[in-house]
């Protein structure tokens, strides 16, 4: 069956780095468009990064852009979202989506940027 799996997520210091990875199986990862969101507490979930099904194109949202890196490895079915000088306020669940006729969810890993 479909299942994407985070992970990488946990407790880090404002200023240090994390990297989340999303592991997928049970459909065709080299055809989906790829997507981090994150939903902090109390808020909306929110798209942080699209990633394009060949990895050729990337978008960022203005708050992580300089920050935050997407990156896809389709051999392994795994994509990526390397996060660096991380600010409190990017405190939240990370999710990945897969997109294409169908969307997919993971079930998300907590990042917790605190002192």
């Amino acid at each position: 069956q479909v299942q994407l799996v985070e992970s990488g997520g946990g407790l880090v210091q404002p200023g240090g780095s994390l990297r989340l990875s999303c592991a997928a199986s049970g459909f065709t990862f080299r055809t989906c468009t790829m997507r981090w969101y994150r939903q902090a507490p109390g808020k909306e979930r929110e798209l942080v990064a699209t990633i394009s099904s060949g990895g050729g194109s990337t978008n960022y949202a203005d708050s992580v852009t300089g920050r935050f890196t997407i990156s896809r490895d389709n051999a392994k079915n795994i994509v990526y979202l390397q996060m660096n000088s991380l600010k409190p306020e990017d405190t939240a669940i990370y999710y990945c989506r897969a997109d294409r006729f169908l969307s997919y969810w993971g079930q998300g890993t907590q990042v917790t940027v605190s002192s």
